[in-house]
């Protein structure tokens, strides 16, 4: 299993907009590098969902249920998405500061690459911001 994060802006598409949905396409990503973390996602893979400009925050665990696949919103058909069921919100949710805090994180694309939308996490990595977040890796 690999381990990922995902960003969205809650006043685009929010953790509770997920949990709702339940499960749901991971659509609009128009970033080569951030398209190419989605391809090599594979089925039960776990993402961290990221609250971006608003709460800058990791709120819940997400599961990868489709593997990539056309997205019909992009004109260019260049790229495509995956589909994510929401597992579980995080009991504390993780601020970026937490994670800039803590040296055995400062490798992440989270704050080397800011503006990247969807990046691979270390299994370390995910093992310390579940744990901080209260909920079981």
């Amino acid at each position: 299993m690999a381990y990922w994060l995902v960003k969205s802006e809650p006043a685009t598409w929010s953790w509770q907009d997920h949990v709702k949905a339940g499960t749901t396409e991971w659509d609009g990503i128009r970033n080569y590098q951030a398209s190419n973390n989605l391809k090599a996602m594979k089925k039960g893979d776990r993402a961290l969902m990221y609250h971006s400009i608003q709460g800058k925050a990791v709120v819940g665990i997400l599961e990868v249920v489709k593997t990539y696949y056309p997205d019909p919103s992009d004109k260019s058909e260049r790229f495509g998405m995956v589909d994510f069921k929401a597992l579980e919100p995080m009991k504390t949710p993780i601020e970026l500061k937490q994670i800039k805090e803590d040296p055995r994180l400062e490798h992440l694309a989270l704050i080397r690459q800011s503006r990247l939308s969807v990046m691979p996490i270390d299994a370390k990595a995910w093992r310390i911001i579940c744990k901080a977040g209260g909920v079981k890796p």
